[in-house]
């Protein structure tokens, strides 16, 4: 079934996972990958000024976590593990979107990908269908809970060649949460738009409400292996060659 985009529409916003890359490639390969190679990645560059930052981030984030186990690995492990590392693979498992988490993951995901062990499955029609809204005019933007570097690194070593160019904007959760209506809100003024001039795609309804809050036209993603399969009466997109523009 097609979706057309209101008149006034000149931006898409895309979520990644389970918009535009199966929801199993980020659980079943990148978490893995990040958690497998942590250990190695830290023995070698933990010494890096930013990768410095961003262990002492997500150590206050542990001093500061009241969930049970964290405050348990906390009293067990914090004096012992300078690299906060018990409380990193906690973190993979929780899939916490803790963002100094995303951006070490993302550093890590950098090496892989650059190694040729990743390569981002994006889903078939994808590629295409990103050529053509851009040819049309469309400015392209995506939002992701995984840090601007890892969409960065997902869409230029993508199994269909690099469609990171394809891109004009690029937002993660240094914007705000995505749930947060502010969120959408700020990345219209960002983007010097208007935010009914911008069309949302995303496969989680929380997502969506807060966009379509502000005044964004928002489009539910249904894919294979989504968690969420009820659109809860939101246009509903299959496949992004199915989105017309009006």
């Amino acid at each position: 079934m097609s979706v057309a985009t209101p008149q006034t529409c000149t931006h898409l916003l895309l979520d990644i996972e389970g918009t535009t890359c199966p929801v199993d490639y980020v659980a079943g390969t990148l978490f893995p990958y990040s958690a497998a190679a942590l250990n190695e990645f830290l023995k070698e560059h933990g010494g890096d000024t930013e990768v410095q930052a961003l262990i002492e981030q997500i150590r206050k984030a542990w001093e500061e976590d009241n969930h049970e186990q964290a405050r348990t690995l906390y009293q067990q492990h914090a004096k012992g593990s300078p690299h906060c590392t018990p409380y990193i693979h906690w973190l993979i498992r929780k899939d916490r979107k803790l963002t100094p988490l995303k951006s070490l993951q993302g550093k890590i995901w950098n090496l892989g990908y650059r190694k040729g062990d990743l390569k981002a499955p994006l889903f078939e029609d994808i590629s295409a269908a990103l050529q053509r809204l851009k040819h049309q005019g469309i400015i392209l933007a995506s939002y992701s809970s995984g840090s601007i570097e890892a969409q960065h690194l997902l869409y230029q070593y993508s199994k269909a060649g690099n469609l990171k160019p394809l891109f004009s904007h690029w937002f993660d959760t240094t914007t705000g949460p995505k749930k947060d209506p502010k969120s959408y809100k700020k990345i219209s003024e960002i983007m010097n738009v208007e935010s009914d001039h911008v069309t949302f795609i995303s496969d989680a309804n929380a997502e969506l409400h807060a966009a379509r809050t502000v005044g964004m036209n928002a489009v539910f993603s249904d894919r294979p292996g989504n968690p969420e399969t009820s659109s809860e009466g939101f246009s509903t997109l299959q496949s992004l060659t199915n989105l017309m523009i009006s």
